[in-house]
């Protein structure tokens, strides 16, 4: 690619986008990114994504945009499928027919968790619920369209920004004197300013061949141990005001719509190889966060 690298980020105003939009590296000198969200583009139309890729053409587009509502997308599986299959695979058309390159973000809930083992790119996928089949599809349309596209699966994200589980646990500490979370999950929980430093890095490497990638942080722990992680800090930096009895529990005991995997660690060697990247401790991440949501009280709502 001669010249200036052009990146598009789409699904701009979600956690992921806005945690590009902080990021100033690794992106070199010779590359911009250019930011839309969905009033600028809709990803789900296929006119709307030509047009504005004929007005503000690019060479890489980190495709942000999702529907990651998973307790809801049984009952709004049509929202589900347009997000997260429908408009990936329209961009990777897209992508494809401009000479460019689709960067896409997945789930790791495209498992079952039934593996006991991290998993890797190649083991088989089989999803357990609906955003789960959404996601799969999603892949599965961006390399049927464009197999030059990286298919980047991660899970637990967290930010500063929009609705997640750091939030949440804030909201109910501050509500609550006892908290009962799931303690018979696990993964790895990924900082979106670690997701969103490599999906920049992944887009300045042109050489890296196609396919699936994993990345998501380290160390791998429950919802609970993440929880306990969370109010330990955030007790720490004055975010509330006391602990609240944090019991475990049984997911099944969770009144959830939709099953999750038990076991939905990661394996990120591969792409660990590939850029030459050290293991991503979310605890860091966690304590920026907080830091952002103790000077910004807004982003707690």
């Amino acid at each position: 690619m001669p010249g200036r690298l052009r990146i598009l980020v789409t699904g701009a105003g979600g956690q992921l986008g806005r945690s590009l939009r902080a990021l100033a590296d690794p992106l070199p000198p010779s590359a911009t990114l250019a930011f839309a969200d969905r009033r600028m583009l809709d990803v789900s139309r296929a006119g709307s994504i030509d047009a504005w890729l004929d007005r503000n053409p690019a060479d890489v587009v980190i495709n942000a945009a999702a529907y990651t509502a998973v307790d809801r997308a049984a009952a709004e599986s049509e929202q589900a499928m347009a997000a997260n299959a429908q408009a990936p695979g329209l961009l990777a058309q897209a992508c494809a027919r401009r000479g460019a390159r689709l960067l896409h973000v997945s789930t790791d809930y495209v498992f079952d968790g039934r593996a006991g083992r991290p998993y890797t790119e190649d083991d088989p996928v089989n999803p357990l619920n609906t955003y789960g089949l959404s996601k799969l599809e999603g892949e599965r349309r961006v390399l049927a369209h464009a197999p030059d596209s990286l298919v980047l699966r991660t899970g637990w994200v967290f930010s500063a920004y929009g609705g997640n589980f750091v939030k949440t646990m804030l909201r109910l500490a501050r509500e609550r004197d006892t908290l009962r979370v799931i303690d018979d999950q696990v993964g790895g929980p990924t900082w979106a300013g670690d997701l969103a430093r490599t999906l920049l890095a992944l887009a300045t490497r042109p050489a890296i061949p196609g396919g699936i990638l994993h990345f998501s942080g380290t160390p791998w722990t429950s919802w609970h141990g993440f929880a306990r992680e969370i109010l330990d800090q955030a007790l720490g930096k004055g975010l509330i005001g006391r602990l609240p009895a944090l019991g475990p529990m049984a997911a099944r005991d969770w009144p959830s719509p939709e099953p999750r995997p038990a076991d939905s660690r990661l394996d990120g060697t591969r792409l660990a190889a590939l850029l030459n990247l050290p293991p991503r401790d979310w605890r860091p991440g966690l304590a920026r966060t907080l830091d952002a949501l103790a000077r910004d009280a807004d982003g707690l709502q």
